[in-house]
């Protein structure tokens, strides 16, 4: 049976959540480094307590199972299980290369295996599509036409 909520987008205590974007050590987390990656988003772990963080922030802490972690997530960085969720590869400021040409009216802008960063991801689409800036100029690209700057790291979300 699931858990009610106690007040509309919020958790309560033992309701599964998916994480929305990846949660990185803000310096809170013992034992690792700052902007290390602690859970990736699409993560999935259930509410354990709902506190505050300065008097105005509800924080919900998560145990994520899976990783053997619980941290602290805002509300606007979890959906409930039965939520929709639309996986992407890459989020906010990741770094991706063009797996092909990108242009207009035949006119190459960007030439494949260009460097760029993410800058906006739009997840109600299908595919997702992604702002990237290459260069000074930012383009809308779909998900399929871009691939990790660094592959040798990357890690694929969960779905």
């Amino acid at each position: 049976m699931k858990p009610e909520r106690f007040d509309e987008g919020r958790f309560e205590f033992g309701e599964d959540v998916r994480v929305t974007r990846n949660i990185r050590n803000d310096g809170t987390y013992p034992g690792m480094d700052v902007g290390e990656l602690l859970i990736r988003r699409g993560s999935v772990g259930n509410v354990v307590e709902v506190g505050t963080f300065l008097q105005d922030q509800v924080i919900f802490t998560v145990h994520f199972l899976q990783h053997g972690r619980m941290v602290g997530c805002r509300l606007e960085e979890l959906l409930g299980l039965d939520e929709p969720w639309q996986p992407s590869r890459f989020e906010f400021r990741d770094q991706v290369r063009c797996a092909i040409n990108l242009g207009v009216q035949g006119n190459i802008l960007v030439p494949q295996d260009t460097q760029g960063e993410i800058v906006k991801v739009i997840r109600d689409t299908e595919p997702v599509l992604y702002h990237v800036l290459f260069r000074d100029r930012v383009f809308q690209v779909p998900e399929p036409a871009l691939n990790p700057a660094n592959p040798d790291t990357f890690t694929e979300p969960e779905s």
